[in-house]
């Protein structure tokens, strides 16, 4: 095992707090220069370009900022806590231009060539430097971090800078491939918008390819130029049912941990219904509650509180069930797989939220009544084109998938090696011969 030291904030490093400002410095692209701000910070250390401003008044030479350098938050806006003390590498290259910070930032600055900067700021990203951070911040409306208590921030670090930029390196390459893989899911889901942006307004003929107005014919309806073979319809004229269940009087005391599956708001997502924190009730309350029973293929809509308007369909094989008041019951009178799976994805596509939202803006603001549900607009088409066009989208989902998997493992190693490494749990040469 390698050599390692207790040591404070002080031996090491201090800080250069940003430059106090008003609004009237601010200036604007090309009439001033890059000024870094608070909203720069992501709680993950990230750095966001849409929290940069532009400065017009006068700049100290040591706040003069490079690429590389390290910051942290003095504040958060939230206040709770996520972003005070969080670090960031200035991604920018202060060569190019002059690069300054706001007063809600501080840079770190090391005394000597002893300490690698890029192990500090894995240090400081570090579950008990954010709980120091956070312990040292006070604030009634603006969270604060008293920097004077900075200096005496305990660390454990390797005698041994070698060591430091090993460890460095490691977690360096694993948040190069974290980052790698977030923009593969991002440029994914930009495919899978624009897929469906054409799937649902031009759907895919007999012969498997998309329609376009030089190959199909298309008409004028109120989603806007849609095939000419498709019917736009009101939600009502293409449905049996319209409705949402009831609490049970006696609320959360008549779960059961067994019993009829009771579907909560909380259990309904556009990828399906999630169970792991599902309720359960009587059989005698469930026979109560006769007309909510839910079915197979029928699709289930939240239509009140934070989540309204996230919708699935109930697949086939799922156990008998019921809702509560807060979730939806649309069952289709063409109630088939292929068609009522088409209808959730059309509600969950901007298509169909943008009619929730619509109607939530223009009337009651806390849900949504069935005759609202009743008044969308959706299209009425065949079982065997809503089957290729929601197959074509269930396709790159799964990519999407693939990738957030690989992502989220990609983080859990991230915890475990940060866990191990920057403790010295176990020695980064143990690590290395073990892994070649």
């Amino acid at each position: 095992m390698s050599e390692w030291e207790s040591i404070v904030f002080d031996d090491i490093a201090y800080l250069i707090k940003g430059i106090s400002y008003t609004s009237e410095e601010y200036g604007t692209k090309g009439n001033g220069d890059t000024f870094i701000t608070l909203k720069c910070i992501a709680k993950d250390g990230g750095f966001k370009s849409e929290g940069i401003k532009y400065f017009q008044g006068s700049i100290p030479e040591n706040l003069k900022l490079s690429k590389g350098d390290l910051l942290f938050a003095n504040t958060d806006l939230t206040r709770d806590g996520d972003i005070v003390g969080c670090p960031l590498f200035l991604p920018l290259d202060g060569e190019k231009e002059t690069i300054t910070m706001s007063m809600d930032l501080s840079k770190v600055v090391l005394k000597n060539d002893k300490t690698d900067l890029n192990f500090l700021y894995y240090l400081l990203m570090t579950p008990k430097v954010r709980k120091f951070m956070k312990d040292n911040s006070s604030g009634s409306t603006v969270l604060h971090l008293k920097t004077s208590e900075i200096p005496k921030l305990k660390l454990y670090i390797p005698k041994s800078k070698t060591e430091q930029s090993k460890i460095a390196e490691i977690l360096s390459t694993i948040d190069k491939a974290i980052e790698q893989t977030e923009a593969t899911i991002a440029k994914q889901q930009r495919i899978k918008n624009g897929l469906m942006q054409d799937l649902l307004t031009k759907g895919i003929d007999k012969n498997g390819n998309l329609r376009s107005e030089e190959t199909h014919g298309f008409k004028d309806s109120e989603l806007g130029r849609v095939p000419k073979e498709w019917e736009i319809k009101s939600l009502s004229s293409l449905t049996s049912l319209i409705s949402s269940g009831v609490t049970p009087r006696g609320g959360y005391k008549i779960y059961k941990k067994e019993g009829i599956p009771f579907i909560r708001s909380q259990n309904v997502y556009p990828f399906g219904i999630i169970t792991e924190d599902i309720v359960f009730i009587s059989d005698e309350i469930h026979e109560s509650m006769s007309r909510t029973k839910v079915q197979n293929f029928d699709v289930l809509l939240n239509i009140t509180g934070a989540s309204i308007g996230r919708c699935c369909q109930v697949p086939k094989g799922f156990s008998e069930s019921n809702v509560n008041q807060h979730v939806c019951i649309i069952r289709l009178n063409n109630n088939s797989e292929e068609y009522s799976k088409f209808i959730a994805t059309f509600l969950a596509s901007d298509f169909g939220q943008r009619q929730i939202f619509n109607q939530m803006a223009g009337g009651n603001r806390e849900g949504l009544n069935f005759d609202e549900i009743g008044s969308f607009h959706v299209p009425e088409i065949d079982d065997k084109e809503a089957q290729r066009i929601t197959n074509s989208i269930e396709k790159i989902e799964k990519t999407i998938t693939a990738f957030e998997q690989e992502n989220n493992k990609l983080k859990r190693q991230k915890t475990g090696l940060m866990q191990d490494l920057l403790t010295g749990k176990i020695s980064v040469e143990k690590l290395i011969n073990t892994t070649n």
